[in-house]
């Protein structure tokens, strides 16, 4: 998180707000077309976790070989349609600044490449996920922010277009990443030493049928997030996508924090869902989501409150709305922990028809709603309105969809869950904000709200926000922790 958010601003800096914005916005336009891949990947996550949790080896094994051969003819689909619809919308209806196309077209094309690297990996990312290996998943992690901090040493001594260098550079690691995530796979896998490229009928159908929903729900989470970065372009003009760059930046360093939390609990779900361990599964739905929602809020609570002063600090120049957009979407974010649980759990049972069409259908929304805002005089900023608008009730539609499916009671989450959460939410917020109200702006005096802010959110969730056994167990873990301190 710490690297990723330097890396940010020397980038912001090195390339200058225009390119930064051209960046994100030519970068878009491949990533519509990956909600495809992301639906591969959720029922490729499922379906190796699944046959993991029953423990049948020969259907861990069709069902590696089927997602090579779907992954890969995914892979020259996406490159046929982004060389053709992709390349088009690139030239016809983006806002490119005069003398750009011809950068522009690189960062494309190296982009295209990037998603269809992406593409093929995620089979590899899947066993390593389902069979729980988060040392090497960590690893990896690590050795990607050092990497791209190596980028932006790169990117300020090169003589060359310095967008056209940071893209190439980008995808370099993508590559490498790749390879490395292979090697591990075959060093220590049976299922990827040994791929058998599966015609199994009924695995391609079992699969394809639920890729099929979970596009419904790819499309539109590519929607709410590509989809806005192409309005406000097409709106506002390159400026305001580099402020929104900077949002997406933070908030995709705070999600960092939680995320991988979420990633180690994921495939425990399924196996759950898998064994019929009814009990454990609402356990981990419970924990999960209370756990990292606390995480989270830690982070989001404190930049949101003093995002003025931090962005100041943090950016040597601020793009224009950066400030409001990053308060938005942190709020935004907020929904994360609570939905990732429950969308897991839902496609532990692999019946998503009815949960991705309401799901997809409502968050598609987004779009329509924002452009007829926008339409109507609204500034850049109303986006995110709408966005967190449609959001949150989409959030009260998936408990409706999925608690009857594994057997677990919404009177029991909005108690163990919903209430603890909104409790903390707002009394820890109380003091930090009347702070920042009250002592003047100074970075000593922002420096004391960060701190105070943290310690008020782990405070009222350890107080107020986990039950009894919850508490004990946390202080058995500091136990365990400082035990093993050298002093």
């Amino acid at each position: 998180m710490a690297v990723s958010l330097y890396t940010s601003r020397v980038v912001l800096a090195t390339l200058g707000v225009e390119d930064y914005g051209l960046y994100n916005v030519v970068g878009s336009i491949v990533s519509m077309f990956t909600f495809i891949s992301m639906a591969m990947g959720n029922g490729t996550n499922r379906f190796i976790t699944y046959a993991l949790g029953k423990g049948d080896q020969q259907e861990l094994k069709d069902v590696v070989g089927a997602s090579f051969v779907i992954h890969g003819s995914l892979a020259i689909f996406i490159l046929i349609l982004a060389e053709t619809l992709g390349l088009w919308f690139l030239h016809y209806k983006m806002v490119i600044p005069e003398g750009r196309m011809y950068v522009a077209e690189w960062v494309f094309q190296f982009s295209v490449i990037a998603c269809m690297v992406s593409i093929i990996s995620v089979p590899f990312d899947a066993m390593i996920i389902a069979h729980e290996k988060m040392g090497a998943f960590a690893f990896m992690s690590i050795l990607d922010a050092i990497l791209k901090l190596l980028i932006v040493y790169l990117i300020q001594v090169a003589d060359y277009d310095k967008l056209f260098f940071y893209a190439a550079l980008i995808l370099c690691v993508n590559l490498l990443d790749f390879l490395l995530y292979q090697l591990y796979c075959f060093k220590n896998f049976e299922e990827a030493r040994k791929i058998k490229l599966t015609n199994k009928y009924s695995q391609f159908k079992e699969m394809k049928t639920f890729v099929g929903w979970s596009l419904v729900g790819n499309l539109a989470s590519v929607g709410y997030t590509q989809g806005l970065n192409l309005l406000l372009n097409i709106f506002f003009g390159p400026a305001i996508n580099a402020a929104r760059g900077v949002a997406v930046q933070v908030q995709n360093a705070v999600r960092g924090f939680v995320k991988n939390f979420q990633t180690a609990v994921n495939p425990q779900i399924v196996k759950c869902y898998a064994s019929d361990d009814y009990s454990r599964l609402h356990f981990l739905v419970y924990s999960s989501s209370k756990f990292s929602f606390y995480l989270l809020y830690s982070l989001v609570l404190p930049i949101a409150i003093e995002a003025e002063s931090i962005l100041g600090l943090w950016l040597s120049e601020v793009p224009e709305g950066a400030v409001l957009f990053t308060i938005l979407t942190l709020l935004i974010l907020l929904i994360d922990p609570l939905s990732n649980p429950i969308d897991t759990a839902n496609q532990a049972t692999g019946t998503i028809r009815t949960y991705q069409i309401v799901e997809g259908g409502s968050l598609l929304l987004i779009i329509p709603v924002a452009y007829i805002v926008l339409k109507l005089g609204g500034q850049p900023y109303t986006v995110f309105i709408v966005q967190m608008i449609i959001m949150y009730i989409v959030q009260i539609l998936r408990l409706f969809l999925v608690c009857h499916k594994i057997q677990m009671s919404k009177r029991e989450y909005v108690r163990k869950v919903l209430r603890p959460v909104s409790i903390v939410t707002l009394v820890s917020a109380i003091i930090p904000v009347a702070f920042h109200i009250l002592l003047p702006h100074n970075i000593i005096n922002t420096f004391i709200i960060l701190l105070l802010a943290i310690f008020s959110v782990l405070i009222c969730s350890y107080c107020l926000g986990l039950t009894g056994n919850e508490r004990q167990l946390i202080l058995l873990k500091v136990r365990q922790l400082t035990a093993r301190l050298p002093f």
